[in-house]
């Protein structure tokens, strides 16, 4: 048995959120980070057919690729299926662009299947700072004191070390207003102390959490702190996937496409025939990644759904377009996840859903 937080800490190691779109909705989105949970249950979209799925197999949490909950929610009546999981206590974590972007997540997945080779992100995401450099100034008495406190809250970590923080020995001046109780000192006179610069590296997701800790450790009745915002510094991530082939027949593509994905149909536009040594990937629907595939002189491009007139145009440049259905673009992913997840939550049972399946279906 484990704890929400634990599922959460593991699916961030996974799919960090910090690479998910700014318009996206990832993370634990319904659900106590304390709870007690023992069966997850993975699936592309959470519907009524595996919300009954997840009471049927006593599961009492979820990893939804798609979020459930998108835009504000005004109102939750009973048989909505928020409320249900709720009142059920069921939590449901929702990775979308996360996982997408993520090493070896739902774009990897489609680049392995094509066999691209040199393979980049087909648009780089703009990167953000993702934590700050803490400094405050603390009596050289409680340095031990108040840095493990900090470092205890989360601060401290860089790459696999912990508890990294640079100290400075220094003089602090500060006057006693009246009404003031200095912990040091008297008030209404000028005090010098001696004290250390402690700084010290703080996520982001933490910040509240350590300042929290911060004052509650530290002696003085107003520490003073400086919060500085790092520069980010751009890394290789993003949407999609380009890459190079060796040389193959476009129809020997599609054929691959469908005995790696499991699919017995799919939408293609463009020429069927002929060599290419390039090709694009973008799970879901990437219409608006296609200028990307065609500025970086992709031959084949494999998504989900496109709309018509942007296939039509690649269709036209002589670019084959294969579009799985929006889902079954996705819905390989699970079966990665599920085993990133049993190697990094060890003892709980994880299982993809039956259910989850594609609302379009092609019939004769």
């Amino acid at each position: 048995m484990i704890q929400v937080s634990h599922l959460v800490e593991a699916m961030e190691r996974i799919a960090p959120t910090q690479y998910a779109e700014a318009w996206d909705n990832v993370g634990l989105l319904v659900g106590d980070p304390h709870q007690k949970i023992r069966r997850i249950l993975l699936t592309i979209d959470y519907t009524r057919a595996v919300a009954a799925e997840v009471r049927q197999k006593r599961c009492d949490a979820v990893v939804a690729y798609h979020p459930p909950i998108f835009n504000p929610l005004k109102r939750l009546p009973a048989d909505n299926l928020i409320f249900d999981a709720i009142s059920r206590g069921v939590a449901i974590y929702s990775p979308h662009t996360a996982l997408d972007v993520a090493d070896g997540g739902t774009n990897d997945l489609l680049a392995d299947v094509l066999g691209l080779e040199n393979r980049a992100p087909l648009r780089q995401i703009e990167p953000k700072s993702i934590q700050y450099k803490l400094v405050t100034f603390v009596p050289r008495d409680h340095l031990d004191s108040v840095s493990k406190a900090l470092f205890n809250a989360g601060a401290g970590q860089i790459g696999d070390y912990s508890h990294c923080s640079f100290r400075s020995a220094g003089t602090g001046t500060f006057f006693g207003q009246p009404g003031t109780n200095p912990a040091v000192g008297r008030r209404g006179h000028l005090e010098q102390v001696d004290e250390v610069r402690l700084e010290t590296i703080v996520p982001i997701s933490k910040i509240q959490s350590i300042l929290s800790a911060l004052r509650t450790a530290h002696p003085y009745e107003e520490p003073a702190y400086d919060l500085l915002l790092t520069a980010p510094v751009s890394e290789n991530k993003g949407q999609g996937r380009i890459g190079d082939l060796k040389p193959i027949d476009r129809r020997g593509v599609i054929q691959k496409i469908k005995k790696t994905l499991g699919l017995k149909h799919l939408l293609v536009a463009g020429p069927t025939t002929g060599t290419i040594t390039r090709a694009a990937v973008c799970a879901g629907s990437c219409g608006d990644l296609l200028q990307d595939a065609r500025n970086q002189k992709a031959q084949l491009y494999l998504t989900g759904e496109m709309r018509h007139h942007d296939a039509l145009l690649a269709a036209q440049e002589g670019m084959t377009i294969v579009c799985t259905l929006h889902s079954n673009s996705e819905r390989a992913v699970l079966k990665r996840l599920q085993q990133k997840l049993l190697r990094e939550l060890r003892g709980i049972k994880i299982i993809r859903s039956q259910n989850d399946a594609d609302p379009f279906k092609i019939l004769p």
